[in-house]
């Protein structure tokens, strides 16, 4: 163990840091604002969680029996990251509904999920938490338009908003009202988690069990050094501090779809007030030449070359796995991870005051009628500006195939090889949901990609609203350039012919 964590873990005790999160005594992290002792709900939310499991299956049994198939997640970020990975890691079981995740306004991925639907045996889920996400106030224009009927809808969201009002005015089948101390990131065991994975017929008393056991061992009588998530929160934070802020997450395959999760987690609660944790999630395990000095690695069960990485000097933790339904534990485990972290840092975990810069830009694009077109960058130019210790993100505004995906994957080795930094990838607007508060609100170490469409052959219309789906992410992406170039990033916009040219 680095000897600053060591001696940070012995400060936690004599602070009694961990007993007082669980008082929920915001001082921890910020004298101000007192708020955040209203986001601590995701440390007991698995006992509330397991009272409701039965409410939970008779729900998805019932709609089985109905005749549904196809379950449709509309959502963004924290609504929807959690449930893809229930999704992906556990799939379906017999009799149970298959799940699509929705989370771009790209118009040709919503016409591809939207041709391959059976309509008549489609639920459809709607989850913000704010009751107000424009993607998703957007998608659920475009399904009501197309199946006009309550009994297929299903909402998710806090008391008192205005979807919560929505859905019981057009007699939707259920509305699930989610505990309001409970940030986005952090709901994965909550509602917004648990609804979609009862569809599927996931394991919720394995799931939540473990959870409770993560819990258990992270109790305030525990000392920090004993506590899983308090030993990796420090071992993060002081990584950071120490210059090794790219934490590079390496997973089992069957629970890959996590790394975007914790991606979110990490990214959305450090990143801001120009530090933060950049984590590198879904980049292939390479040999130690290709990796600079700010790399920390966490490791989940048994990963070919770390013993590389550790003798030349790369802090290594690892994590032991014994099956999927870890995942329960693992959510715990990062959570209370990333809010000691925070508490290292000297930054408040819980809130994302950069988000709002894009979605701002965003919609004063929209009112102005018009998008200008800013052209594209040259790459290599952008490139030259790569240094050590800075990460390149590829922000994708296309269509997610598989092939833009495998393209992405390719570039992202090749950059990471040759000029021996961080990569990580996201497909917008998604991740101005997740990464983009650490874009823009953390240090000014990112050297950004932003790639989008040569040209818009296809678009939809959203109902009830003067733009498409097109014009819709067009303005985001536009709106994420000007608020990356306001705050000074080394941002260059291109096509996907001219990223391929990397390779």
């Amino acid at each position: 163990m680095l000897v600053p964590v060591s001696e940070r873990l012995q400060q936690m005790d004599r602070e009694r840091i961990v007993e007082r999160i669980w008082r929920r005594d915001h001082t921890v992290w910020k004298d101000d604002p007192t708020e955040i002792a209203n986001r601590l709900g995701w440390l007991t939310v698995s006992d509330l969680m397991h009272e409701r499991i039965g409410e939970l299956v008779a729900f998805a049994d019932q709609a089985a029996a109905d005749g549904f198939e196809t379950a449709v997640l509309l959502g963004m970020g924290g609504s929807s990251l959690a449930p893809e990975v229930f999704m992906r890691t556990f799939g379906a079981a017999d009799g149970a509904l298959e799940l699509i995740v929705l989370d771009t306004t790209h118009p040709a991925t919503i016409e591809r999920v939207a041709g391959q639907l059976e309509l008549g045996t489609t639920l459809f889920i709607v989850a913000s938490k704010s009751g107000g996400t424009t993607e998703t106030l957007s998608h659920l224009a475009f399904f009501w338009d197309e199946v006009p009927n309550g009994t297929q809808f299903v909402a998710i969201t806090d008391p008192g908003t205005s979807l919560e009002t929505l859905a019981r005015e057009r007699g939707f089948r259920a509305v699930f009202v989610n505990p309001d101390d409970i940030g986005g990131r952090y709901s994965a065991l909550s509602y917004f988690g648990l609804v979609p994975a009862a569809l599927i017929g996931a394991p919720l008393h394995e799931v939540l069990d473990r959870a409770e056991e993560m819990q258990t061992a992270s109790e305030r009588t525990i000392p920090a050094a004993q506590s899983p998530g308090a030993t990796l929160g420090a071992m993060m934070g002081e990584s950071a501090k120490a210059g090794r802020d790219k934490l590079t997450i390496a997973l089992p395959e069957e629970i890959a779809s996590f790394g975007s999760w914790v991606e979110q987690l990490i990214a959305e609660s450090t990143g801001k007030e120009d530090v933060g944790i950049v984590p590198v999630v879904g980049e292939p395990l390479g040999t130690p030449d290709v990796y600079g000095q700010d790399r920390v690695f966490v490791a989940i069960g048994e990963h070919g070359g770390l013993d590389e990485l550790e003798n030349v000097g790369h802090p290594v933790v690892r994590l032991p796995y014994d099956g999927r339904e870890q995942i329960g534990g693992e959510f715990f485990r990062w959570e209370m991870a990333t809010a000691i972290a925070g508490y290292v840092l000297g930054i408040n975990p819980f809130d994302q005051p950069n988000v709002q810069e894009a979605k701002d830009a965003t919609k004063a694009i929209l009112a102005s009628g018009s998008i200008e077109d800013p052209g594209f960058d040259d790459l290599g130019v952008l490139l030259k500006q790569v240094g050590e210790g800075d990460y390149v993100a590829i922000l994708a505004y296309l269509d997610r195939t598989s092939e833009t995906e495998d393209a992405i994957e390719r570039v992202r080795v090749a950059i990471r090889d040759h000029y021996r930094v961080a990569t990580t990838t996201g497909f917008g607007p998604r991740f101005l949901h997740s990464t983009g508060q650490l874009h823009k609100g953390g240090a000014n170490n990112g050297v950004f990609i932003q790639v989008v469409d040569a040209e818009r052959s296809f678009d939809l219309p959203i109902p009830g609203q003067p733009y498409s789906f097109g014009t819709l992410i067009d303005a985001q992406a536009l709106g994420d350039l000007r608020s990356l170039r306001g705050r000074g990033r080394r941002v260059a916009r291109v096509t996907l012919e001219q990223l391929m040219e990397v390779v």
